[in-house]
């Protein structure tokens, strides 16, 4: 163009320059910027394209001068002020800019604030969030795009009861609504609510777009049962099969889901696997005990195209199957060993109690470095397999004057302690470091939890409990019906091929009216294990998901179980897939 352009030419320029944002884009948008007229420098329209590219551009600083050179900010340029803060993850900026604003809000306005809030969801911005719904005009409250952020960003608080209100109270829901609290319900760990509402989307002839299906298949991924997983695959079409995102989410579903096989055949399927596909796979290996696979698919990586992650998951791979040569080999050969892959080689070391070594790696670590509390629970939880008392009681004591503010891992730590004592005998510690738990820490232990599918439902079972929850079947209620006889069937086959209970793995007083058999056998997967036993006839595979690791009890348990009834039975725990053969072995080989 040989011609002087005027401001809406200025406009569509910059706007332009912005979605592109490549090198050519940015050269270009900047040139323009600087041969400006300054006639235009206060014309809103202008500014505002000028602003929006220059975040896109990632220039924030030059963007917030523009900003402020501005004498007439309107409503539209504070929106794209904020939007570019977002952007550019700096979500407290957009709530300072929030809190000088005078002006009132439209809708754009009201959705990216709540979208900052969502991203950030501290107090500050749950305390923001929710006045801004309070105050918002009723004018807005039938509002889709304007509703869904709110949706979403109560889900981000964790609100999931007002969300759900807003849910209900949406006059048109549409496929972005349903999206909005599917992945609510997911990110706080509800993967059944989350596939209700999938099923309802169908139900109601709604098409799910790939978002949809990604999060109901990070649901499965959490279910872990492998028909429900099969039930979901089965309907996602074709022309999405070849999706990158879809196909690594499947890798990482059907290994969580003890199935290596079917993720095998996804990643054999894809052309050009990237890394983030590499390291999925070489995770699904480690996952199901295959270590040595995973190592041999680590090193088909170009070394330049290895990240951490890569790292990460070929060392845990190794953590858990016992090959501590190789972890040495890798951990080595890594140039820069960031927190998480020492963390990972200090819980590979401490799993093979290499004591030492780990301390050693956690010390030098420490002398550039904060200290890390998960470095000490991977040490700790070692010395809880090796029944090491004195080094546990050095790492705890170590724990509470470096992290007095972390309770949920001092209140594990004290589990893990509380084991230790219990396993050698020493009552009367075990005793104290559990009063110490509830008196000088608070908080109650997570309660144990099962997953398991009866009858073609997924029943949940909470430790020690004689009742699944929710609404019931009568096949359901029937198998609970059967459970006291079928336990002390399998009590007895047990006590006659030597099983002895464990009271080491428990983690409270002896109630007078209980003995360590009773308390051990209220574990939420061995309630699983013994309703699918009642079923007729018995399923030859056996699928339980458990919330935390399996106890060392429930392990030696249901491989007996396996092994007398000769059944296959998988269990995925907080950290493994546990694969229960009928020779009475486990793909672990007992590095649970």
């Amino acid at each position: 163009m040989n011609l002087r352009l005027n401001e809406i030419i200025y406009a569509l320029l910059y706007h332009s320059c912005a979605q592109l944002a490549n090198d050519r884009a940015q050269a270009i948008g900047k040139k323009l910027l600087k041969q400006m007229p300054t006639i235009y420098r206060n014309n809103n329209i202008v500014l505002t394209s000028a602003i929006n590219m220059l975040m896109k551009f990632g220039d924030v600083s030059q963007a917030e001068s523009m900003f402020e050179l501005n004498q007439k900010k309107d409503i539209i340029c504070y929106n794209a002020m904020i939007k570019g803060y977002n952007e550019n993850q700096m979500f407290e900026k957009a709530l300072d800019l929030f809190e000088m604003m005078g002006l009132d809000f439209d809708d754009a306005t009201y959705v990216i604030l709540l979208n900052s809030c969502a991203h950030l969801a501290n107090d500050r911005a749950q305390a923001i969030g929710k006045k801004i719904l309070e105050q918002m005009p009723t004018i807005y409250r039938n509002n889709n795009i304007l509703l869904n952020s709110a949706l979403d960003m109560l889900m981000k608080f964790g609100d999931v009861t007002n969300a759900e209100r807003i849910f209900q109270l949406t006059q048109k829901k549409d496929i972005v609504t349903y999206g909005a609290v599917m992945n609510g319900y997911y990110v706080n760990h509800d993967p059944l609510k989350c596939l209700n509402i999938f099923n309802e989307i169908k139900q109601l002839n709604l098409v799910p777009n790939e978002k949809i299906f990604a999060v109901a298949i990070g649901a499965c991924s959490k279910i872990r049962i492998l028909s429900i997983c099969q039930s979901i695959i089965d309907q996602i079409p074709v022309h999405m099969q070849d999706n990158l995102f879809i196909q690594n989410s499947l890798i990482n579903m059907w290994s969580k889901s003890g199935s290596f096989v079917k993720a095998q055949q996804v990643f054999e399927s894809m052309c050009n696997p990237g890394i983030i596909t590499y390291n999925s796979m070489i995770n699904a290996y480690g996952l199901n005990g295959m270590g040595l696979e995973a190592i041999q698919l680590y090193k088909r990586i170009p070394n330049n195209q290895r990240d951490d992650i890569s790292h990460i998951c070929a060392l845990n791979a190794c953590s858990h199957s016992g090959l501590l040569a190789e972890a040495r080999i890798i951990f080595n050969q890594v140039h820069t060993k960031t927190e998480r892959i020492i963390t990972t080689m200090v819980d590979c070391l401490c799993r093979l109690f290499v004591f030492d070594e780990a301390e050693n790696l956690i010390d030098n670590y420490e002398k550039t470095n904060s200290p890390y509390i998960v470095m000490y629970m991977a040490v700790l939880s070692g010395a809880r397999n090796h029944r090491n008392s004195r080094l546990a009681e050095k790492i705890y004591n170590r724990m509470k004057s470096l992290f007095p503010d972390e309770k949920q891992s001092l209140i594990s730590g004290t589990i893990l302690l509380s084991n230790i004592y219990s396993s050698l005998g020493l009552s009367e510690q075990a005793s104290d470091i559990r009063s110490y738990q509830r008196h000088e820490l608070g908080a109650k232990a997570k309660p144990g939890m099962s997953w398991t599918e009866i009858g073609g439902e997924l029943v949940e079972i909470r430790a020690h409990a004689h009742a699944g929850r929710h609404q019931q079947s009568k096949t359901v209620s029937a198998a609970f019906e059967r459970l006291p006889a079928e336990a002390e069937r399998v009590s007895a086959e047990l006590t006659a091929h030597g099983h002895i209970f464990d009271g080491s793995w428990i983690t409270r007083p002896i109630g007078q009216d209980e003995s360590v058999q009773s308390i051990l056998c209220g574990h939420s997967e061995k309630i699983a294990v013994l309703l699918n036993l009642t079923q007729e006839p018995v399923p030859q595979l056996i699928q339980i998901t458990k919330n935390l690791r399996i106890c060392g009890d429930c392990h030696s348990v249901t491989k007996k179980i396996a092994n007398i009834r000769q059944i296959d039975i998988i269990i995925s725990d907080a950290n493994r897939v546990h694969h229960f053969y009928k020779n009475g072995q486990c793909s672990c080989q007992d590095h649970s």
